[in-house]
């Protein structure tokens, strides 16, 4: 038998049936939503998987919603709360749809809220336990087939779900992995996404951050936005050879973060280097030395930008859809291990400060000017660490009704040589650090006395 047995896979559509309503008080109706660049610059990778580990409740703990529920119908009341969460998200029960440009023979992209549906999949693990998850020196190979959708990549969503959801029972847990394609959110809609089915499935009638999904576009540019592409080139289809790698989880304790941070401004007399700066340069300094490079060499770190708090006016913390950049940071080996851990944590710090409103809009308009869409290929190059995610997401909040989670994973999607995923630790100010490395480098890393002494695993 299969570790993990697929029991019955559906569609789950919108409650109302009228995935149009956005359900916000004012019965706006959203049928078709334009794709911004933040959105189109990745529709030629993979999604965004991330899922939610629980352990099953002893007799004491169970309450009510547990107690009345048997496995089976456990399924039932999760598709049905998801219904009534997608009420206000109707992108996600949604599909891309390309338009040809006739006149350029380029290609546009929106979204039409046409409520085809989220894929949804029952599964179980009869031989996965909860510590096997959890206590793994390496994150196990099975953790990737408890996501849906593996290896789709986000322009498929022509035809294909936006969102999938996988419940897998496990011998003494749950696994809820979700899949959504990137294109259409980025991680802060991805967890209110799912922080949002929680509260339904929990027994609330609304929820706490009501989805705005109207797409920002800087004055002067007016959708949609023409890429050219042809979406019958089967070169955009082919996957991209991977070395073997390994994945594993580096914990870094709240007291370890003040400390790394304490040093990083103490070294460079300043005190704006942030706790996130800090620890970043003290796994890429590790990184960059266990991969044994000549001092020579380019070195690039791969930091989210975040651009809602960055625009004037801001957006609002609701805004669906994607709002965030990649910026490299590059410099050579040998100035990244001979100038210390403040340097390195300054020389994010730079660029990160230097990205206000002015610096938002002009990229933006650029990239319209002349479209560039991420590949996998560009993503993971030699010597580069690639971050994603971030440890300020709501995620151990969640409780969708027999207790929080008591960890958090992500799929196989977007996995390369070099990839860092963060999500904030169990413990309130901690900060669990998930690497993609080529094995050898991971080893040399539990030998690297100098950045094992400020993380546990």
């Amino acid at each position: 038998m299969e570790e993990v047995q697929v029991i019955s896979t559906c569609l789950v559509g919108a409650a109302s049936k009228l995935s149009s309503s956005n359900n916000n008080g004012n019965n706006t109706t959203i049928s078709q939503i334009e794709m911004t660049p933040w959105d189109l610059q990745f529709l030629l990778v993979d999604t965004i998987q991330k899922g939610l580990l629980f352990r099953k409740p002893t007799p004491q703990q169970e309450n009510t919603l547990f107690k009345s529920l048997s496995s089976l119908s456990l399924i039932d009341h999760l598709k049905t709360s998801l219904s009534r969460t997608l009420d206000f998200f109707p992108p996600l029960a949604g599909r891309f749809s390309p338009t040809k440009n006739a006149n350029d023979d380029t290609m546009s992209f929106f979204i039409t809220c046409n409520n085809a549906g989220v894929e949804f999949t029952h599964a179980i693990a009869l031989e996965l336990t909860v510590e096997e998850i959890l206590e793994s020196c390496y994150v196990p190979p099975i953790v990737h087939s408890l996501f849906p959708l593996n290896k789709m990549r986000n322009i498929e969503c022509v035809t294909k779900p936006l969102l999938g959801i996988q419940v897998t029972e496990l011998v003494n847990g749950y696994f809820i992995g979700c899949t959504m394609s990137h294109s259409v959110g980025d991680g802060t809609c991805f967890w209110n996404f799912f922080n949002s089915w929680s509260e339904i499935s929990s027994g609330s009638e609304f929820i706490s951050r009501l989805p705005v999904l109207k797409r920002w576009f800087p004055e002067n540019i007016k959708p949609p936005i023409h890429l050219p592409l042809n979406l019958e080139d089967q070169e955009l289809y082919e996957c991209m050879e991977l070395p073997p790698l390994k994945e594993r989880i580096f914990h870094l304790s709240k007291e370890s973060i003040g400390k790394l941070k304490a040093k990083a401004n103490s070294e460079m007399g300043t005190n704006s280097i942030s706790s996130l700066q800090a620890f970043l340069a003290h796994l890429w300094r590790s990184v960059t030395r266990c991969r044994q490079l000549d001092s020579k060499e380019e070195v690039t770190i791969s930091i989210v930008v975040g651009t809602r708090p960055r625009l004037n006016p801001p957006l609002a913390e609701g805004y669906w859809g994607n709002a965030a950049y990649f910026k490299p940071v590059k410099r050579t080996a040998g100035e990244l291990l001979e100038k210390g851990l403040g340097w390195a944590a300054l020389q994010m710090n730079t660029i990160i400060a230097s990205q206000n409103n002015e610096e938002v809009v002009k990229l933006y308009k650029e990239w319209v000017e002349k479209p560039v869409l991420f590949t996998k290929g560009s993503l993971f190059v030699a010597n580069r660490l690639t971050i994603s995610s971030s440890p300020k997401f709501s995620v151990y909040s969640t409780d969708f009704g027999w207790g929080k989670a008591v960890a958090v994973r992500s799929g196989m999607a977007n996995k390369g040589d070099g990839k860092v995923t963060l999500f904030p630790g169990a413990e309130e100010g901690s900060v669990d650090i998930e690497v993609c490395l080529l094995p050898e480098t991971l080893l040399a890393m539990k030998n690297d006395e100098e950045f094992m002494k400020a993380v546990t695993v």
